[in-house]
């Protein structure tokens, strides 16, 4: 039995692809300690290098056609008015299908700055054009007035269904826009004389405004604006009353510290962001952004989805000077289409077997020619060595 055995671990042998030589029989050379230090370094950079290609994550894009139905679409706004007061500034959004959201107030936040860009306070301003609450309740208790809380003031004859009651110079300018007026004078309002309408228009004059917060729209193709004055219907026309500000040169630069249109996602790239406009000439202008909107979904490598958009802008800008008959809105609009396909980003990641196959590969590959070219330099010396020695006898 033990003889068979030791046959057939003599016969297992010979498949031995690694033999071994005797200690004895081996030469240690400098050359062969050079090329093992510089393999074991090159060894070290490149494991460096595909361990981190292995942690690391790959986006792969796919393109689908957009199917979605009946979806609304966030956009995320912080915009910087350097000289517009925020008492000027009105939000309106209108897209094709014939939904207009006027003067919006809802989902966005103003904020006063003075001309070096200092918050003037600090809390935030729904974007109600003029509605300074705070300011009306201290104007009143000035004035010791003691308003009955059920009273019924005029509305000016701008009185309809919806509002038969003005109480506030808000309501009165609401009920004007509701019936297409336009709002020329707050003299003789007695709602706005009593809230001081007029002197914080005066007071706000110098100062610019932020605005920052979201929108709702329906995913189609429609604009978004941000212009001076009280905006209404009138004959199916867009309008902006600018007449109660008595002049006609706003100076409109900006700064757009946001614009995004869903939600974040990693490596997302906003072409808008931190762009500024500054306004040199003494002429109103119209800066008009043409945005091309890419639906985009975005898969991290745990598979949690994220339904949000990409874009691209092209820019425009007009200037427009009333005191030559030159028309038009001054005032920065957001023009946007929304593209048919959607981009689809998954997140993917390297198995470990390819990593270990990647490792396995370059020990593997740096041994053998390290051996190569190790056998080549020794070699090389010892024929150079017979040589000299055979010169010398």
């Amino acid at each position: 039995m033990a003889s068979a055995g030791n046959d057939f671990f003599s016969k297992l042998r010979k498949f031995d692809a690694y033999p071994k030589t005797m200690e004895d029989f081996r030469e240690k050379t400098f050359s062969g300690a050079a090329v093992s230090i510089v393999a074991g370094l090159l060894m070290l950079m490149l494991f460096a290098s595909e361990l981190s290609f292995f942690l690391s994550v790959q986006v792969n894009p796919e393109l689908f056609v957009d199917t979605s139905r009946n979806e609304k679409m966030r956009i995320n706004v912080d915009i910087i008015f350097h000289a517009m007061p925020c008492a000027y500034v009105s939000i309106d959004v209108m897209d094709i299908s014939g939904e207009q959201q006027l003067d919006v107030d809802h989902n966005l936040f103003k904020k006063r700055i003075d001309k070096d860009g200092e918050p003037i306070r600090d809390e935030e301003e729904k974007p109600t054009l003029g509605d300074e609450s705070a300011k009306i309740v201290d104007s009143i208790k000035a004035l010791n007035v003691t308003l009955d809380p059920a009273r019924c003031e005029s509305c000016y004859g701008a009185e309809t269904e919806a509002l038969k009651c003005c109480n506030t110079c808000e309501q009165v300018r609401e009920a004007y826009r509701l019936k297409g007026w336009a709002f020329n004078n707050a003299d003789g309002i007695i709602q706005c004389e009593r809230e001081g309408w007029s002197a914080k228009l005066r007071e706000q004059a110098n100062e610019g405004c932020i605005i920052f917060g979201y929108l709702e729209v329906n995913k189609v193709a429609g604009n978004f604006h941000f212009a001076p004055g009280k905006s209404f219907q009138q004959h199916n026309v867009h309008i902006h009353d600018l007449q109660p500000f008595g002049r006609t040169h706003f100076n409109l630069s900006h700064t757009i510290r946001k614009l995004s249109f869903g939600n974040d996602y990693p490596g997302q790239i906003n072409p808008l962001d931190t762009h500024s406009e500054v306004e040199e000439r003494q002429t109103s202008t119209m800066y008009q952004y043409f945005l091309k909107i890419v639906p985009t979904r975005y898969y991290n490598v745990h598979g949690k989805e994220t339904s949000t958009n990409q874009f691209s802008v092209t820019m425009h800008q007009r200037h427009i000077n009333h005191a030559l008959g030159e028309h038009g809105l001054p005032g920065v609009f957001f023009m946007f289409e929304i593209s048919p396909i959607l981009v689809q980003l998954r997140e993917t990641q390297r198995s470990f077997m390819h990593f270990l196959t990647g490792v396995c590969a370059i020990i593997g590959g740096i041994f053998t020619v390290a051996g190569m070219i190790d056998g080549i330099i020794h070699h090389s010396l010892k024929t150079w060595k017979k040589q000299e020695m055979g010169k010398q006898g």
